[in-house]
């Protein structure tokens, strides 16, 4: 078997080249967009600022001038040449339209399509995306005339962020704060991204396990789960229906996927053969503890009664069981954490297991090992293997999706 070696890349974030007209309305949450401009300019995003009247009594437009380094627009009747025809123009140089935060009376502004302001009037001749984040108090935000005008603007097909709960600027706490911008930032690259694993159901599995020895130790390993997440979250972005069962991990839960927290093997055993029931595709980038202490202790083993040798028993190889038990339609994907001899290890692993992917991985390296934000891997399945660049994790991710979507429709199913 001859083993395929690309090139080293250059890679970004989908989002590279975009042009988004960020649109800012008078919220205290103003001073948050602030940041995200930023974001988006340190992701190569070309950013126009629109402002309302009301916004620049929060941040002065200067402040978004310098952080977009374009020209910041807010005056309607404004008789700069180049301006003269900005409700028409701006829109048609975007990509995407964002406003955040959007206030309650640009909310209703846009669900009953008026244009007596330069904002209102962009997004109502615009033929692009348009992302809201809603910002308000709570009694405001739970009105019904607001909730209509939210319903109405998601029936337009307006991409609403929903706003995010706790202390408002107000002194208040509930509902209407200004959606966090990994949220945000989500929409955004799910906007951007293919949706070529739209209608597919995806189990996907993340970091380690834990096995318990006694109520203060147990046996584990190093690994951090970020391929896992990068695998979930660029699944979803691409369409897909993923849910993730995820070891104990110090990362956040990806917006808009069902995160199911487990901690031992036999818990993740237990949810992955009931979520690959229905799935099309489950990836197994969980790596699984290979054996547990064969007795669990009730009480903490202290330093003078501790043996000097801990038995083990094996854990059930979760892969394999799916492999051995696998219905018409479901794709199997493994990954392999190796320290030599990666290509044969990994055919090996794919032949003894029955799937259809094996993803290997080099845990020795310096910028492969565990907890990086990059990886190289090794794809091999039953045509050959094909060795990727050192990429990020979410764009080995996006890769290793590619490669999914090229693989024989397992009997029963089209993938």
């Amino acid at each position: 078997m001859t083993l395929e070696v690309e090139p080293p890349v250059l890679t970004a974030s989908v989002l590279n080249g975009k042009r988004i007209l960020f649109g800012v309305t008078g919220s205290i949450a103003a001073f948050k967009a602030a940041g995200w401009v930023r974001e988006l300019c340190a992701e190569s995003v070309g950013v126009t600022v629109v402002m309302t009247g009301a916004a620049e009594r929060f941040v002065s437009s200067l402040t978004f001038g310098a952080l977009s380094g374009n020209p910041v627009y807010g005056n309607m009747f404004d008789e700069a040449p180049d301006r003269l025809m900005a409700h028409i123009n701006l829109s048609r140089e975007a990509d995407c339209i964002l406003i955040a935060p959007a206030t309650a009376q640009t909310i209703a502004r846009l669900a009953h399509g008026m244009a007596d302001d330069l904002l209102s009037t962009v997004v109502l001749a615009a033929e692009i995306p348009v992302v809201v984040c809603p910002a308000m108090n709570s009694n405001m935000l739970s009105h019904p005339a607001t909730q209509g005008n939210i319903r109405q603007l998601q029936k337009m097909g307006y991409h609403v962020v929903s706003p995010d709960t706790g202390m408002l600027a107000c002194g208040e706490e509930g509902a209407g704060r200004l959606p966090e911008w990994e949220h945000v930032h989500e929409m955004l690259l799910s906007l951007f991204s293919p949706h070529d694993l739209a209608g597919k159901k995806i189990v996907v599995t993340a970091g380690p396990t834990r096995e318990p020895l006694d109520p203060a130790r147990f046996l584990s390993n190093r690994s951090s789960g970020k391929m896992g997440y990068a695998l979930a979250g660029t699944a979803a972005r691409r369409g897909a229906e993923v849910v993730l069962v995820s070891g104990p991990v110090a990362l956040a839960e990806p917006a808009g996927i069902n995160t199911i927290q487990v901690t031992t093997a036999a818990e993740m055993r237990e949810q992955v053969l009931e979520r690959a029931r229905d799935a099309d595709i489950v990836v197994k980038a969980a790596a699984v503890a290979d054996f547990k202490p064969r007795k669990y202790r009730q009480q903490k083993i202290k330093k003078s009664d501790a043996e000097p040798l801990i038995e083990l028993e094996q854990n059930p190889d979760i892969l394999a069981e799916l492999g051995a038990t696998r219905r018409p339609g479901l794709l199997l994907v493994g990954f392999a954490a190796e320290s030599r001899n990666h290509e044969q290890e990994g055919l090996s692993k794919l032949r003894r297991k029955n799937v259809d992917l094996i993803v290997v991985n080099d845990i020795l390296g310096a910028a492969t090992g565990f907890d990086v934000e990059t990886n190289q891997v090794i794809l091999v399945d039953g045509s050959g293997s094909r060795q990727l660049p050192l990429l990020s994790k979410v764009e080995t991710a996006n890769r290793i999706w590619d490669h999914v979507l090229t693989l024989p429709s397992p009997p029963g199913r089209l993938l």
